[in-house]
């Protein structure tokens, strides 16, 4: 069994991890906007889509690093370098918000214009600012007070967290960050499940130091063991499959009028009756079943991840009734959704990071593979991440989004290359941008 580099040395696994995760996203970017994408590299916020299991790999790996970097300090005999860790968390916070208000300037002003200064604080704050850099920034925070902590404290932290998020979201949350202007990666509040990669990140940095590349097998049995579980928790959302009339096809596809009550969708017929415009596609009761539905479920279980759902116009036969009825699907917090950060779905994309690291384990720090264009985006993915949005700004007006197969490709190999040759001009100079 081998053991762990030297401490001075980087773990070639976290790199090419963190630079496969910045190609993926490139990846789906890029292309998920345009109509020739297939649906697997799309958010479509009512399953987990290839394009979801990204953001969950930037939790994870600053969650490994965190405890990579604070662990072996303070097992050297050094004091928790609080003030140090928090200024650093507090300016990737800014630089988040400097950013994204930076790329969305134009949407900002015209909001200035035209709505209530409270208003367009308030999209900054539940929409604007709480992307990717922001989720990875305040997630940090939730889980430094514990990232040093026994194993054992870190998985109750991780539990507390998931209970909380359920609490709030029963309490508004589901619903709020589902209504316009909609969250994005859970919002707010979305580091309460985010909370879930990223503690299992630091779960395998205490794998890999204890075992070294032996811990590859162990992480990845481990990971398969929690895909399970978030499997097993998104099995609620069968629960919510209603048969459906011709007429639900167009009612569904309206997101704030009001429901008309159908026979066929008898649980959730109160929903015409509501006193404020909501989301159509919501169910009235997502977070905690009513007992019809309990008693109603017919032993159908959830489909396998990457697997869409039943949603309206698309057909489902549901067990025992194959060819006699056509499903929809309300959205509910027990499916996986990107949107909301629904416990199933961070749970979920935990153990498929878990099982995506303990490859790179296995072939980078086992067998010595290293490839350079992973290396370049991972070392520097910071950079990697603000170029991106550049690239786009330079490529995407010269590839429609209606363009054909071929030319959609040509676009995402020249927006990759811009990103990549800029991050190999950084590293040959040795520039790297940290916080």
């Amino acid at each position: 069994m081998s053991s762990v580099a030297s401490p001075k040395v980087r773990l070639t696994s976290l790199d090419q991890f963190r630079g496969y995760t910045m190609f993926g996203m490139l990846l789906v970017n890029f292309l998920g906007g345009y109509a020739m994408c297939p649906r697997i590299l799309k958010h479509t916020h009512d399953y987990c889509s290839y394009a979801d299991t990204i953001m969950p790999q930037f939790l994870f790996a600053a969650g490994f690093a965190m405890r990579l970097s604070l662990g072996k300090r303070m097992e050297s005999g050094g004091k928790m370098p609080w003030g140090r860790a928090i200024r650093r968390i507090v300016g990737l916070g800014l630089v988040a918000i400097l950013w994204y208000s930076y790329c969305d300037l134009d949407g900002i002003i015209k909001d200035y214009q035209s709505k209530p200064l409270g208003d367009v604080l308030f999209q900054l704050f539940k929409r604007r600012w709480f992307q990717t850099l922001m989720h990875i920034a305040v997630t940090s925070l939730w889980i430094l007070p514990v990232v040093t902590s026994h194993w054992k404290i870190r998985v109750g932290y991780m539990f507390f967290s998931v209970i909380l998020h359920f609490c709030l979201s029963w309490w508004f949350n589901f619903e709020w960050v589902n209504t316009d202007p909609n969250g994005i990666d859970g919002g707010p509040l979305g580091f309460l499940t985010w909370a879930v990669p990223a503690i299992c990140g630091t779960l395998a940095c205490d794998a890999v130091r204890a075992f070294g590349t032996g811990a590859a097998t162990r992480i990845a049995l481990g990971g398969v063991g929690v895909m399970l579980i978030g499997w097993i928790i998104s099995n609620g959302t069968v629960l919510y499959n209603y048969p459906a009339t011709p007429q639900d096809d167009a009612q569904l596809t309206s997101s704030t009028s009001a429901a008309a009550p159908t026979a066929a969708a008898p649980v959730d017929a109160a929903q015409a009756t509501t006193a404020k415009p909501r989301n159509r596609k919501l169910a009235l009761d997502p977070v905690i079943p009513t007992m019809d539905r309990l008693k109603s479920w017919d032993g159908t279980l959830a489909e396998p991840p990457f697997v869409p759902p039943p949603v309206a116009g698309k057909e489902f036969e549901p067990k025992g009734q194959e060819g006699t009825s056509k499903m929809y699907r309300h959205w509910n917090y027990w499916m996986m959704s990107q949107r909301s950060g629904n416990p199933s779905y961070p749970t979920f994309a935990a153990g498929f990071s878990l099982v995506i690291y303990a490859l790179f384990l296995w072939a980078c720090d086992g067998r010595g593979w290293n490839l350079g264009f992973f290396r370049t985006l991972g070392t520097n993915s910071l950079a990697a991440y603000i170029l991106h949005s550049v690239a786009g700004w330079i490529v995407v007006p010269y590839f429609p989004k209606d363009s054909s197969e071929w030319r959609a490709l040509l676009g995402f190999a020249c927006f990759t290359l811009i990103v990549y040759l800029c991050c190999r001009l950084l590293e040959r100079l040795g520039w790297y941008i940290r916080v």
